[in-house]
C-alpha cells in the first residue's frame, strides 16, 4: 500500500528529526558541536515526492548518485527551493563532467586525473567552480572507484596546485565487511597531512562512528527515505 503525500511527508520528517538527534548526540559524545556536521540526505532511487517531503521539513542538502536521475528530478525542486544544495556522491563519467557542473554544487567523487582535467576545463568554460572532495578507495577494492591511499597526496596536489580545483576534503566508502572505524581514521590522517578540513564519511549504518572520527559530512539515505525501490 502506497503512502499518501501527507503520510509520506510525516514519515520523512520524523526520520529526519531522528537522524538529526542522533547526529547531535554523537557529536556531543565526541566533544564536538552538531553545527560542524552537515547531513547530506541521499535521495538516490527515490522520487521527487520523497525529496519534497524533506524540503517541507526544512532540509536543504541532498546527495545523488546519477547525473541523469538528477536532471529529471531536481530542476522543478530547485526552482521552488533555490537554496537547496546538491552533492554528487556517485561515480562521474568524464563525458558528463559539464552536465554535472551545471547541476551540482559539490562533487564528492573526484577520483582520477582524467576526470580532474575534464572538470578543470569545463569549470573554466562555464565560469563555475563547485567544491570538490577527493574520493579515496580506503579499502583498495578493485571494483570500487577512488584514489588509492598511497596515491592521494600526489592526486590532491595535482588537483589543487596544477589544475586549480577547489578541493576542500576527502570522501570514502569503507568495505562492507570491515570495521569502518579503521577507514575513517585513515581518511582523517590523509586529510590532516594535506591540510584538508572536510571529511565526507559515514552512511546510515555507521554515521555515528564517522562523527567520532571527525566526519564533517554524513551521507544518509535509507534511515531518512526508507528502502530504495528496485530499479525498473
Amino acid at each position: 500500500m502506497s503512502l499518501s503525500p501527507s503520510a509520506e511527508a510525516v514519515d520523512v520528517a520524523a526520520n529526519l528529526a531522528e537522524v538529526s538527534a542522533r547526529i547531535a548526540a554523537a557529536a556531543e559524545a565526541a566533544g564536538r558541536s552538531a553545527a560542524e556536521i552537515e547531513l547530506v540526505a541521499v535521495g538516490k532511487g527515490h522520487d521527487a515526492a520523497r525529496v519534497e517531503a524533506a524540503l517541507a521539513a526544512g532540509h536543504r542538502v541532498f546527495g545523488e548518485n546519477r547525473v541523469q536521475e538528477v536532471a529529471g528530478k531536481f530542476p522543478a525542486l530547485r526552482e521552488s527551493h533555490p537554496d537547496l544544495s546538491l552533492h554528487l556522491i556517485g561515480p562521474l563519467q568524464t563525458n558528463k563532467a559539464r552536465q554535472a557542473l551545471e547541476i551540482f554544487d559539490v562533487i564528492e567523487t573526484l577520483d582520477r586525473p582524467k576526470l580532474a582535467r575534464a572538470l578543470a576545463k569545463e569549470m573554466a568554460a562555464l565560469d563555475r567552480q563547485p567544491r570538490c572532495f577527493v574520493q579515496v578507495n580506503s579499502g583498495e577494492e578493485p571494483q570500487k572507484a577512488g584514489v588509492a591511499p598511497n596515491e592521494t597526496d600526489a592526486f590532491v596536489a595535482l588537483c589543487r596546485d596544477e589544475l586549480g580545483l577547489t578541493v576542500e576534503g576527502l570522501m570514502c566508502i569503507p568495505p562492507i565487511d570491515e570495521e569502518p572505524a579503521l577507514h575513517f581514521a585513515l581518511l582523517r590522517e590523509i586529510a590532516k597531512r594535506n591540510g584538508l578540513t572536510k571529511l565526507s564519511m559515514g552512511m546510515s549504518a555507521d554515521y555515528e562512528t564517522a562523527i567520532r572520527f571527525g566526519a564533517t559530512h554524513v551521507r544518509v539515505g535509507t534511515a531518512i527515505f526508507g528502502t530504495r525501490p528496485p530499479r525498473p
